[in-house]
């Protein structure tokens, strides 16, 4: 049972409109914020110096030339200096900055290699560097390093995609479900470490879709066409403010090697129905220009089956007037495509421009029959109810991005990018009700729900090194959306069709965000620090067009807000480190949820919308351990006010009516744990628990509280044997859990393993895995209402058997040769630069 935002009439829990702010003044106070920042940065500035030196051999003892050498911020794992070895198999950084820093080695054929170097204060020369070669080197075979699944790092927790063998076959969404802290329920809305409201993003850009909407949007994804994801609880002034929780940056695949060169992948799953998840990525670089290509299909069937029983009590709520039994099955067919195209033009060493066109298409129809059995408090059937949907869902989506970067000299990078974005979305919806019992009758409901979506933004980030230790960073962003929703429903009764007109809606909305921000870093001994301040203003509109039964309607808003963040670390020793982080953050309504007009989800269950429903702020604050990469502890603790959480009525008709408001206040103190072990050389383990301690008060007709104590855990077991021979066995369990005043989800988990073999000289490789083995990814729970309760439980197609087949295939073009001492193209292109 879908259930969304939806909201009605006017109460006082949901609030009202706030007065204007005066934009004016929090523009300048922002200003003078900014400038402040700036200013302190450039006093800190200092001249000290050391220098990074060392020695990278094999195995044997052998110098090894060429090998690239990334140093990279311990803080933040940021890019800070790029060099390769010479002829002895030597390489310096020179007038480096005292703190603590990482290096990466890496080189064609041989097992990528990091080394966390202890806080400087003097020059410093690393023991010899081994590398291991990754595997016998033959004539005309490349050989890539493999990707860790999870890299644990200061700032974020990156998820590798490809170096899962599960996430073979698998959809975007399927990806997140098992990502370390990430949790998906039966609405679609993505939570993480037990806390909703997250941003997603999608190449560093909001999608601005609602959570039903961005579900749809990522099942139709295919994850062999991403990279990696970002998950950052904490982020800086920099990123969007919005996201309580944090932001997860989900990043698609583009190559960047020179020649040409591509990858295809096919998939077919099994589970009760067929899954098939296919896609093609292309890439060609010559002289100044690189061209991409990344297409992929996703043709599936699934079903969902719902039961849900609800007790209706007297006013004493103790008392059961009658119950309402209902099993629903769903099956939906769907076929979706995806493209994303585009070219980078390099004009020269210090200046790129780029252009992408991207697109989804997608077509999913849904048949379902529920039977809705009425129960007396005789417990005696009293009437049987049958409902018949056909239902219909076409998508279409259309991105144009223009994107520019300019480095003036070093430490100074200027960037831009604008987007578009469109949305065509029909939504076609049929229901037949067949009652038997006392009064036989049929009716029936269809609606047509068109709308349009329409995103344009813009952005400019400045970013300048002061000295070697210092950093500040500034920029501007811009957007504006317009949306044109319209739903027309007509009832038919006594053989004719007619208008509903108490249903029949047309919502228009337009929206404007303005940001500005300031962002300093500074590194001093074996300190790291870190802050910024974000402002960003809001203003909307709204009109509810009317009809023969209804006037018109519209409202309006417009508010600012400043978002502080702040972030610091020490590194004790070489093994040891503690950070601190702080931010404040804010969650807006999806544009959809402010529109009062009525969703039909059967005939007993409707949602709406809520146009007094205002923003959410939350406060942030978190304290890390780490031990030498391997073991990361934080506690974490946020309070949220005009907490965000869906609200449920009962009327006197006994329907159940749906909507999402502003109910108080939450408070979560959590306690996450990650770890990444290596047992044997062939085997090593990723673990993450997250233990969340919530209170949550708000008023629905009368004051509510509630607390609850989650775990959520999630281990991953990567095997690597000989041959090309790997495996994984991974799983997730969540203990009881609440993300909603008046509802509280049963336990659930899953278990999945895969296993794959590399052929044709490591250019191919064939993977199977089963998703949900033991079936135990079932969504169950319990949400109160006024005078009723309900007992809902969702089972999916979740237990899936996928084989996969992946081709890499092309030739990169060969560099002239390098200098020694001096970064090669393709060093570079490791790095993203040129």
């Amino acid at each position: 049972m879908r259930k969304g935002p939806v909201c009605g009439k006017k109460d006082r829990h949901l609030g009202q409109p706030n007065t204007k702010t005066d934009s004016f003044v929090m523009w300048n106070k922002c200003l003078l914020t900014v400038l402040s920042i700036l200013t302190c940065a450039l006093l800190c500035a200092q001249s000290a110096r050391l220098r990074i030196s060392g020695s990278v051999t094999d195995s044997l003892g052998q110098q090894l030339p060429a090998v690239t050498a990334l140093l990279l911020k311990a803080s933040d794992s940021s890019t800070v200096k790029l060099t390769s070895t010479d002829n002895t198999g030597q390489f310096a950084f020179e007038d480096m900055l005292p703190g603590q820093y990482l290096l990466s080695f890496s080189a064609t054929g041989f097992v990528q290699r990091w080394v966390l170097l202890p806080a400087l204060t003097a020059s410093h020369t690393t023991a010899p560097i081994q590398l291991t070669r990754s595997a016998t080197l033959l004539s005309g075979v490349t050989v890539v390093a493999r990707k860790p699944l999870i890299e644990l790092r200061p700032d974020k927790t990156v998820v590798n995609v490809d170096a899962a063998v599960t996430n073979v076959g698998a959809t975007a969404l399927e990806v997140l479900e098992k990502s370390p802290g990430v949790t998906v329920d039966r609405n679609g809305t993505i939570s993480l470490k037990g806390k909703a409201n997250v941003l997603i993003l999608m190449d560093g850009k909001q999608t601005f879709l609602p959570a039903a909407d961005l579900a749809s949007y990522l099942n139709g994804l295919s994850a062999s066409q991403l990279e990696q994801i970002e998950i950052m609880t904490n982020p800086s002034a920099k990123y969007d403010a919005a996201g309580s929780t944090g932001i997860i940056n989900i990043k698609t695949k583009k190559n960047k090697v020179k020649g040409f060169n591509g990858t295809l992948n096919l998939a077919y799953g099994q589970g009760t129905y067929y899954k098939s998840n296919n896609s093609l990525l292309l890439n060609f670089r010559d002289g100044n220009f690189n061209l991409y290509l990344n297409y992929s299909t996703n043709i599936n069937k699934s079903f969902t089956d719902i039961y849900a029983y609800r007790w209706y009590y007297k006013a004493d709520n103790s008392t059961v007037t009658n119950r309402f039994e209902q099993p629903t099955s769903i099956v939906s067919p769907v076929v979706a495509q995806n493209f994303k195209t585009g070219i980078d033009y390099y004009l020269g060493k210090k200046t790129t421009l780029g252009a992408s066109v991207a697109g989804l298409g997608s077509r999913r129809k849904t048949f379902g029959n529920s039977y809705g059995e009425w129960i007396n408090n005789n417990d005696h059937a009293d009437s049987l109810i049958v409902t018949a949907s056909d239902n219909k869902s076409n998508w279409n989506n259309l991105g144009l991005n223009f994107n520019a970067r300019h480095t003036f000299s070093a430490g100074k990078e200027l960037s831009a990018d604008f987007d578009y974005l469109a949305y065509d979305i029909e939504n076609y919806q049929f229901y037949q009700n067949t009652l038997t019992g006392n009064n036989n009758y049929v009716d029936g409901l269809r609606g047509d729900l068109p709308s349009t979506l329409h995103i344009y933004s813009g952005k400019a980030d400045y970013a300048q090194s002061i000295g070697k230790h210092a950093k500040v960073e500034t920029g501007w962003k811009s957007s504006y959306v317009k949306t044109d929703n319209l739903a027309r429903y007509e009832t038919f009764n006594n053989n004719t069709w007619k208008p509903d007109y108490d249903k029949t809606n047309h919502f228009l909305y337009a929206e404007t965000i303005h940001a500005l921000y300031g962002n300093s870093q500074f590194e001093t001994g074996k300190w790291s620090l870190q802050g910024g301040l974000r402002f960003e203003h809001t203003a909307y509109d709204a009109d509810q067009l009317g009809n023969p039964t209804r006037k018109d309607s519209s409202f309006s808003r417009q508010y600012s807000s400043l978002f502080p963040t702040g972030f610091a670390s020490y590194q004790a020793d070489s093994s040891h480190s503690f950070s601190l982080s702080a931010g404040r953050r804010i969650d807006r309504p999806a544009f959809q949820k402010l529109n009062p007009f009525v969703f039909v989800i059967n005939k007993y269950t409707y949602q709406t919308g809520n146009p007094y429903f205002r923003p959410q702020f939350t406060w942030n604050f978190e304290f890390s351990h780490m031990y030498k990469q391997q073991l990361m502890t934080t506690l974490s603790y946020s309070v949220t006010k005009d907490y965000f959480s869906q609200i449920f009525y009962s009327d006197s008709n006994n329907l159940i009516i749906y909507t999402e408001g502003n109910l108080g206040r939450m408070v979560n103190i959590g306690l996450s744990v990650s770890s990444q072990l290596s047992p044997a050389s062939w085997w090593s383990v990723t673990m993450q628990a997250n233990l969340n301690h919530k209170k949550i008060e708000g008023v629905v007709v009368n004051p509510i509280r509630s607390s609850i104590t989650q775990l959520y855990f999630n281990v991953n077991n990567q095997f690597k044997f000989i041959k090309g021979w790997s495996a994984e066995l991974s799983g997730y369990y969540i203990t009881k859990a609440q993300n909603d005043l008046q509802e509280v989800l049963d336990p659930a988990g899953q278990l999945a393993a895969g296993i794959s073999k590399q052929l044709f000289k490591n250019k191919a490789t064939v993977k199977l895995s089963v998703r949900d083995i033991f079936y135990t990814q079932i969504m169950a729970g319990w949400t109160d209402f006024q005078q009723s309760r309900e007992y809902f439980k969702l089972t999916r197609d979740s237990r899936v058997a996928t084989v996969a087949f992946t081709w890499r295939f092309g030739k990169p073009l060969k560099s002239n040769g390098r200098k020694a001492g001096s970064a090669s193209d393709e060093i570079k292109e490791r790095v993203g630069q040129n």
